[in-house]
């Protein structure tokens, strides 16, 4: 590629990467503020500013070894350049956009893996996967709700047994307190793992470019960047899906909204500790699913939970065709 033009198109690049960390604000803005608003404890108005804060300051308090992840743990690093990289945020950005607009609370984790994975295999065979890499992000897909789902329904189990001497005024009381606790550390950790996502296609584009040197890492000005879009996202909020997620699935209350947001926290602090890419909207799902279910099993909606389980279903191989047939149409037409 002429020298003229590889500066402006990679410029261009990081541009569509933080537009897709932007719209992953403004889609899984629901994971942070949905049980805080449906609870009544913070107007929606000001529940976004409160995410929108923790999202940001989430690099402050963890590693990036989801960036890593992102950046070599998927495809084959050798073989990503700016058609790959555009093709994968391209698959991403569709799917995130439809699923947005019919208030599905699908991954925007996954939507990116899946555009990487179809952008890849395209490029370069079957060889450019990191088995181990996809297969460990496989796996959070189910055990990141099944995690959240155990963790809200021990907390809820364990709340209920601790507070059953307390007048239900008491109970709300303190739980209304706690829940500005809780929602902080889900935003703090929705933070840590999302933004990290973005922070890893940057940084792969740079050292695929030979702007990194030798040595993959993450630059500051990209941790920065990215953390920002995506709370400037959160703050744009994704209203559809915060009525879906806080309101459809089962009714809360506070201490379920805190037992909730507690379980789902306590489950992405650990992926990204292991430095796995796991969904938030996976994690909270199932968080409240185990809430509703620790009520009674009816209290769940488990017609429309079963709707949610497939749009995760068929988020990777619907990002995958899509990021492949943008590949191969920017080789017809570029």
């Amino acid at each position: 590629m002429d020298a003229s033009l590889a500066f402006p198109i990679l410029i261009g690049l990081i541009g569509v990467a933080l537009l897709f960390d932007f719209l992953n604000g403004l889609h899984d803005a629901a994971n942070s503020i949905a049980t805080i608003v449906s609870t009544r404890v913070l107007r929606p108005q000001y529940a976004v500013f409160w995410a929108a804060f923790f999202n940001f300051i989430a690099f402050m308090f963890f590693g990036l070894h989801v960036a890593e992840t992102l950046g070599t743990g998927i495809i084959d690093a050798s073989i990503v350049d700016p058609r790959v990289i555009f093709s994968a945020l391209v698959g991403a950005i569709v799917w995130n956009v439809v699923t947005w607009l019919y208030g599905i609370p699908s991954s925007s984790s996954h939507a990116l893996i899946g555009g990487m994975v179809g952008a890849g295999v395209a490029k370069a065979g079957g060889g450019a996967i990191v088995v181990t890499g996809l297969l460990k992000t496989s796996a959070a897909i189910v055990l990141s709700p099944l995690t959240g789902f155990i963790l809200a329904l021990s907390l809820v189990l364990a709340v209920s047994w601790t507070f059953v001497r307390y007048s239900p005024f008491a109970v709300d009381s303190t739980f209304r307190v706690l829940q500005f606790v809780s929602a902080s550390l889900y935003s703090l950790g929705h933070g840590g793992n999302d933004a990290q996502k973005t922070m890893g296609i940057i940084a792969v584009l740079l050292f695929s470019q030979g702007y990194l040197g030798d040595t993959f890492y993450v630059p500051f000005w990209v941790v920065i960047t990215c953390q920002a879009a995506l709370a400037l996202g959160t703050l744009f909020g994704g209203w559809r899906i915060v009525h879906t997620m806080g309101s459809k699935i089962t009714k809360l209350n506070p201490m379920q909204g805190f037992c909730a947001e507690t379980g789902g926290a306590i489950t992405l602090f650990m992926a990204t500790w292991l430095g796995i890419p796991v969904s938030t909207t996976h994690t909270i799902t199932g968080a409240i699913i185990g809430v509703g279910a620790a009520r009674r099993v009816s209290a769940v909606r488990w017609g429309l939970a079963g709707n949610i389980v497939w749009a995760w279903i068929i988020t990777l191989p619907a990002t995958a065709l899509i990021a492949a047939l943008t590949y191969a149409a920017v080789g017809i037409f570029g």
